[in-house]
């Protein structure tokens, strides 16, 4: 692989980002700047905690680090979707994007079992 980007994870938690930045904008005002802040970041954080990793990638015990980060990110973003959820959806309008990011999560993780075993770092 040449660049990040052709990371299946990270092509997900891109457009993931996306779409969490689009749906914060359904938020009221007062929560748009303070919840929604946090789930844009959180979400954002995810690819460029992956894009991070990749570039530390001849490294392997760093790179997985890094992934490992991505994926706790992924999880604070799915505590943060429910929490809107519960608050501002009615418990069923942000359900989609939640199984969108568990997908994401094990997808994460079994990237890190894929790099545990089969990555070759740099002497």
């Amino acid at each position: 692989m040449v660049s990040f980007k052709e990371l299946e994870i990270y092509k997900l938690a891109h457009e993931n980002a996306k779409e969490i930045h689009q749906v914060t904008f359904k938020l009221p005002k007062f929560e748009f700047y303070e919840q929604g802040s946090q789930i844009r970041r959180s979400s954002k954080r995810i690819k460029d905690t992956i894009a991070d990793g990749y570039g530390r990638n001849r490294y392997k015990d760093e790179f997985i680090r890094f992934l490992t980060f991505a994926h706790a990110s992924c999880n604070e973003t799915i505590s943060q979707l429910e929490t809107l959820n519960e608050l501002y959806f009615n418990n069923d309008g942000l359900n989609d994007y939640i199984v969108q990011y568990n997908v994401l999560g094990a997808k994460i993780n079994k990237f890190i079992d894929y790099v545990e075993k089969s990555w070759i770092s740099a002497k």
